[in-house]
């Protein structure tokens, strides 16, 4: 929850001249406050900058006052949906149940859901990451055929480490996304897990991203907080 309107729309724009004539060699999309979408959208070069919501309704429409539909999100030209951020699972209480219909709406809106998965610090200290994350993506999208699941991106978000002090090393990344891998191979196969982008979104910046992204399972990031300025988003861009 960041920057009025204006400021928003400054950024992306910003960013959008800031890759005029430049070649990069990762897809970039940008996250946005509900209200920044449509403006957003009709600022920038969309082929070479996604749009996307950071959360959208349980429900395809009616009486739910202040909730934004996935239809909604897609009729501003926004083709991206983050889905299950660790902060709507632990301030809104976004559960598994409350996902999956989620991620129902979105695809059904020809939306790509960006899925977030992750342990807090106690899971992970109690050493339960695998298992809290395997559960995390059984309860939420193995209901969804190999044909729809192959349209998801997955997020993992090692919730303590961020803003906590605490960072996972490339190693710790790389284990994870691994395992993650595994579990998809598990269900569908090992194309369908090959080809799912799998990114990592703890405390990812323009000083940690080339080598985070050098692990083979680690396909990109979610930024937050270096995604604020174009001068700090631009160099985990580079670092592809």
């Amino acid at each position: 929850m960041n920057k009025n309107l204006q400021e928003g729309v400054e950024l992306a724009t910003a960013l959008n001249e800031a890759l005029k004539n430049k070649t990069v060699h990762c897809d970039i999309v940008i996250g946005t406050p509900f209200i920044h979408l449509a403006s957003v959208v009709n600022s920038i070069d969309t082929n070479k900058i996604g749009v996307a919501a950071q959360n959208c309704a349980d429900k395809e429409s009616g009486a739910y006052t202040g909730e934004v539909s996935a239809a909604m999100i897609a009729s501003t030209g926004a083709k991206y949906v983050i889905l299950g951020h660790s902060e709507r699972r632990a301030y809104y209480h976004d559960t598994p149940e409350i996902l999956k219909e989620k991620v129902k709406l979105a695809l059904a809106n020809s939306l790509t859901p960006i899925f977030c998965i992750g342990e807090v610090l106690e899971e992970r200290e109690a050493n339960k990451h695998f298992d809290v994350v395997k559960s995390q993506i059984e309860e939420s999208l193995f209901d969804l055929s190999a044909e729809d699941f192959s349209k998801i991106v997955l997020a993992y978000e090692p919730v303590w480490a961020i803003g906590t002090g605490k960072t996972a090393t490339a190693d710790q990344a790389q284990e994870i996304h691994a395992f993650i891998r595994k579990t998809l191979a598990e269900k569908y196969g090992q194309d369908v897990a090959d080809n799912t982008s799998i990114l990592y979104g703890g405390s990812c910046n323009a000083g940690n991203a080339k080598e985070l992204f050098s692990n083979p399972d680690v396909d990109g990031g979610l930024i937050g907080g270096a995604s604020l300025g174009v001068d700090k988003f631009m160099p985990i861009i580079e670092a592809f």
